[in-house]
């Protein structure tokens, strides 16, 4: 099924780009991710719940976190870092 979500850092085609290629590396299909809305949204045909867990965690892994999760202020700024580093490569890509 098709789903859309509300992802936190994210904020070029940079990022964008490590996203959509990221994701489609850890085997989703139908990715894409949606710059022209705040919070910016990331679409991906998600099967079940053990592979919704898998999206989750690579989004987070490169520092883009659901909108929607818990995050405090250390967390939040490790993963902000992260997000940089992210965009920074999708740049280079």
């Amino acid at each position: 099924m098709i789903s859309v979500f509300e992802v936190a850092n994210i904020r070029c085609s940079g990022c964008a780009n490590t996203i959509t290629s990221s994701l489609k590396d850890a085997g989703f299909e139908q990715v894409s991710v949606d710059l022209s809305c705040e919070p910016r949204k990331v679409t991906a045909e998600i099967a079940d719940e053990a592979q919704l867990a898998h999206f989750k965690a690579t989004l987070r892994s490169l520092g883009y976190p659901l909108a929607t999760d818990e995050r405090g202020f250390s967390e939040d700024t490790i993963l902000k870092a992260k997000s940089f580093v992210s965009c920074a490569l999708g740049k280079i890509k």
